[in-house]
């Protein structure tokens, strides 16, 4: 399938000009498009590695850099006091797809790894959809999402959701949460919650195991059940895979 890309640029409410990766799957019909937003390193491949699945399934793609809207060197330590404070990049990029010719504005997701994920589910939130003044998002995934977080951490709550179906993916050996982290979250929830979240943990699986670099460990204050501490990522082939196809599968089917 033929694909268009271009590199584009939009504005958010805060008045930060944001720059994204637009990839849009040639079609007579107006399509589907999914919101990409990076982890605490920035633009590192992982948005790259669902990309071409999505475009071939027929949904573009707007991989965002919420990161050089800033100014903000890549890791940890220099990113921004909470995700929070990245909402109304994924909210201006839902808004930015909308406008374009080619995009059904009633079918746009957004999907994240890590700090994205946290930007992800938190979009799936009804104060943040009316903090932006604009639609729901239709569907949201979110990759290691740091699952201890919910219902712990001051304004960091899914009790209340928009609605929109929810997919979260995690690995057993992420050292962000405990091993059965994703199944401690879902029993926190009420059930209105649950029944609109699809949990996946896989066994093995690290933060960032769909990250295709080579092994990286990193310090993050948040890790070890805000302990902090050091946090390995290590590529693993096969839950990055069935996580693409897992990624592909939800939003065909939710967009």
């Amino acid at each position: 399938m033929a694909v268009r890309t271009a590199y584009v640029a939009f504005t958010t409410a805060a008045g930060l000009t944001v720059a994204g990766k637009l990839s849009i799957p040639a079609s007579e019909a107006k399509v589907p498009a999914v919101v990409i937003c990076h982890g605490s390193d920035g633009v590192d491949g992982r948005g790259e590695f669902y990309r071409p699945a999505l475009n071939a399934a027929g949904i573009a793609t707007l991989e965002v850099d919420m990161w050089a809207a800033r100014g903000t060197a890549r890791g940890a330590a220099a990113r921004p006091r909470t995700p929070l404070d990245t909402l109304p990049d994924a909210f201006a990029a839902k808004a930015f797809l909308a406008a374009q010719p080619e995009i059904d504005p009633e079918r746009i997701g957004i999907m994240g790894f890590s700090w994205g994920a946290v930007v992800s589910l938190m979009c799936a939130t009804p104060r943040a959809v009316q903090a932006a003044g604009q639609g729901a998002f239709r569907a949201h995934m979110a990759n290691y999402p740091v699952v201890w977080a919910y219902e712990n951490v001051p304004g960091l709550t899914l009790a209340e959701l928009t609605g929109a179906p929810i997919l979260i993916q995690c690995g057993d050996a992420d050292t962000y949460d405990d091993p059965d982290g994703l199944d401690q979250l879902m029993a926190r929830l009420p059930e209105a919650s649950r029944k609109l979240i699809t949990a996946k943990t896989y066994p093995g699986a690290t933060h960032g195991f769909d990250r295709d670099l080579p092994p990286q460990t990193i310090n993050d204050p948040f890790a070890h059940k805000g302990q902090g501490g050091p946090v390995l990522m290590e590529f693993s082939p096969g839950a990055a895979a069935s996580s693409r196809d897992a990624c592909v599968t939800f939003f065909a089917a939710n967009l």
